[in-house]
């Protein structure tokens, strides 16, 4: 598949730190999306560190950048935040949903 068309893509690492270390790249995303994934990665006690990026205003892309323990690719923490903020809103929109009826 060609990469121009794909909203997310992984960067290829240093090969020094090998999966423990990745960016990756969220096209169509912006801060909320970031800011919001940030948090929840950061959460899991296996990452080091996890950071994004808006590189411009112009340009319709979010980096997220994360470091884990080296026994733990980032895919892995990636997947699992995504995941983790996903059931978030759920609660959420269950929980707001619920007192709209109330």
């Amino acid at each position: 598949m060609d990469t121009s068309t794909r909203r997310l893509v992984m960067v290829a690492g240093d090969g020094e730190s090998g999966e423990s270390c990745r960016t990756f790249i969220f096209k169509g995303e912006n801060h909320t999306l970031g800011n919001a994934l940030r948090s929840v990665i950061l959460q899991n006690p296996d990452v080091l560190f996890c950071g994004y990026s808006i590189p411009h205003p112009a340009e319709d892309q979010m980096l997220l950048r994360i470091q884990t323990v080296s026994s733990v690719p980032t895919q892995d923490a990636l997947r699992r935040g995504l995941e983790d903020l996903k059931d978030m809103c759920s609660v959420v929109s269950s929980k707001f949903n619920s007192a709209l009826v109330h």
